[in-house]
């Protein structure tokens, strides 16, 4: 998350693209988009089936099948309906071609300069999503986002300025943009290419006022997440059913959204790619621990709210180790979770306790794989390759590697470009249903003792070392 892991808190336990494809903010970034037919990771031909579940609620989903290989895109147009199409997929329809086709990338977005990174912060504290209040109590939801962001802002603008004074997320993501873009023509769909960010320029809102203005008549959102989180792709599509419910000319839009794409053989393949690649640099390749790290959740997101991200993110990691001991490849692996802040448990194992007992168990050589990033970005080239790095080396471990994050890869953006094409049949217009708040099942007397008193209090205490300080102070 582009925020210098002040990430997802639980408390309750412009988007049109112009210019040209560079290099999505790496060297030697290919951009060759030409699409080619894909086949199962096994070498079987496959379709791909395709949810349209129907849903206006994304809080609660039902458990991940380990190597399933669906693309997920939900339609409320069905409900408990599966429609599959052939995966071999060289093109669109001319009558897909005559819609007035639009690409919305959903992505967090980040501050360009350190006088955005206050602001940045408010707007991510200020979301539900991020620091989820009892419902009695989301009337603090704003001042907590400003003492939040307030306090945490000069520690976060060290970390920008130590990867030269702001995020890259935004131009990485528009040069991914405009790869996509590229790569849909080349399949015969033209289709216009919007960016929006849920946290700073160019908003989500800004990018459906966009699309509303070029009266756009077929939508596929595509989260730039591999993996489907409440707080990352579940945010940015609620703005979009809060939308729909205002809106009527979203209300009729017809929408196919995609909620996660980890399961894809394009990314699955790229993922091994690029590991590949790396293990290359080490002069003992075989001997190289292969060190998944991932964006870590609050566990009430998963353990309470259903939050699939956990079990995707185990099955996207067997799914990239299957395909490279297909390849030969046999080295050992782990996952762990960065990025965790304040008071409360966060998915384990944690990244930075990992590298520590790795160091201690003789481990010497450790190649570093950002699983849940495809752009690069704070939690990529400072928290990983400055403080785990560091880390890493003060443990023990002699040869350190990082592999990159996908960026423009082009067999990445052409199985995006497959993806796009593969949800245009299934869109049809959104609609809103009344579905059973996650809170509802709780007593409230459960949400006023847990809740109020115990992590609003550890909270204040815990992650605002400012308070902590001066309330020492006081006592002296």
């Amino acid at each position: 998350m582009e925020c210098v892991r002040s990430g997802a808190l639980d408390l309750r336990c412009q988007g049109k693209v112009f210019g040209s494809a560079t290099a999505c903010g790496k060297a030697g970034c290919s951009t060759n988009l030409a699409g080619s037919a894909k086949q199962n990771l096994h070498g079987k031909a496959k379709h791909l089936q395709l949810s349209a579940t129907g849903t206006s609620s994304l809080v609660h989903r039902g458990p991940v099948l380990k190597h399933q290989r669906s693309l997920a895109v939900r339609s409320a147009a069905a409900v408990d309906a599966y429609t599959t199409f052939d995966e071999n997929v060289k093109g669109v329809t001319s009558h897909a071609v005559e819609e007035k086709v639009g690409v919305l990338l959903f992505n967090l977005g980040g501050p360009e300069t350190l006088n955005d990174v206050q602001p940045f912060l408010f707007n991510l504290f200020a979301d539900p999503d991020i620091i989820r209040l009892p419902r009695l109590f989301r009337f603090l939801q704003r001042p907590l986002a400003k003492l939040i962001s307030t306090l945490r802002a000069p520690k976060s603008k060290e970390a920008y300025a130590s990867i030269g004074g702001g995020s890259p997320l935004r131009r990485i993501t528009d040069e991914q943009a405009n790869a996509l873009k590229i790569a849909l023509k080349e399949k015969n769909l033209e289709a216009d290419i919007y960016v929006g960010m849920r946290y700073w320029y160019p908003f989500t809102e800004e990018a459906f006022d966009q699309i509303k203005k070029d009266k756009i008549t077929k939508l596929v959102v595509l989260p730039l997440y591999p993996q489907y989180s409440i707080s990352t792709s579940g945010s940015s599509i609620r703005v979009l059913q809060n939308i729909v419910k205002e809106d009527a000319f979203f209300a009729g839009l017809p929408i196919s959204i995609i909620e996660s794409w980890y399961q894809r053989e394009g990314y699955v393949k790229s993922m091994a790619d690029l590991i590949e690649k790396e293990l290359t640099v080490f002069s003992n390749p075989e001997e190289v621990m292969i060190f998944f790290s991932a964006h870590g959740v609050p566990l009430t997101y998963v353990t309470d709210a259903g939050d699939p991200y956990r079990d995707q993110m185990e099955d996207c990691i067997a799914l990239i180790m299957e395909e490279l001991k297909s390849r030969g490849t046999l080295n050992n692996h782990t996952l762990a979770y960065q990025s965790r802040v304040g008071p409360i448990q966060w998915l384990k194992p944690y990244t930075d306790e990992v590298l520590v007992e790795l160091g201690q168990k003789g481990v010497k050589s450790l190649l570093a794989v950002p699983v849940s990033f495809v752009s690069e970005h704070i939690e990529t080239l400072e928290e990983i390759d400055m403080e785990y790095r560091e880390l890493a080396l003060e443990s023990g471990i002699e040869n350190w590697g990082r592999v990159p994050a996908l960026g423009c890869t082009s067999s990445f953006i052409s199985d995006l470009a497959d993806a796009v094409v593969e949800a245009l049949p299934s869109a049809s217009a959104l609609t809103t249903r009344k579905v059973k708040d996650a809170n509802s099942d709780m007593d409230m007397r459960q949400y006023l003792t847990k809740m109020l008193f115990g992590s609003v209090l550890a909270f204040f205490l815990l992650l605002s070392p400012r308070l902590v300080s001066a309330f020492r102070n006081r006592l002296q």
